[in-house]
């Protein structure tokens, strides 16, 4: 034994580190999905394929790579009742001439919307719109934003 002093003192608080935001598992996953659907709507590149490189590459968390196949698949099933909705949404502006962003952000969101019961209304429209500001181009964000807003005035019921 020592004859030190026992006594503990205190030291100074320990700063937090700066916490560090993690896109969450959905976010990150209809990026990736966007992606994916970008490249197999401007390529003649297989989805499947686009999808098991996209997921191998990039690595995402079991959940992410879960809920990019749930849209990816979800959307390609239900393709052709999700554009007849963007066509309904937006008569004046033909699904083809659509900037490939704004297209795949709109589809993301109106399977959302009308397929997966579980995503609050405000979040789908919220990350669509914010997919088409990150990635498209200046009119994109209000574009999408209006096109969701005529397909929720839509929708049978609320889910808000």
């Amino acid at each position: 034994m020592t004859d030190q002093d026992d006594t503990i003192e205190e030291r100074p608080a320990a700063k937090k580190p700066a916490r560090q935001k993690k896109p969450n598992a959905r976010r990150q996953g209809r990026t990736l999905a966007l992606q994916i659907l970008f490249e197999t709507d401007q390529t003649d590149h297989d989805l499947h394929e686009v999808l098991d490189r996209t997921i191998e590459a990039e690595k995402p968390s079991e959940e992410t790579a879960a809920y990019i196949r749930t849209l990816v698949d979800g959307i390609v099933k239900h393709k052709r009742a999700i554009d007849r909705e963007i066509e309904l949404a937006a008569p004046a502006f033909p699904i083809g001439q659509l900037s490939p962003v704004d297209r795949n952000a709109l589809r993301i969101a109106i399977y959302e919307l009308r397929y997966a019961t579980d995503v609050p209304l405000k979040v789908a429209i919220n990350e669509a719109v914010e997919l088409a500001k990150r990635f498209g181009g200046d009119s994109s964000g209000r574009f999408v934003n209006g096109v969701l807003g005529t397909v929720v005035d839509r929708l049978p019921g609320s889910r808000a």
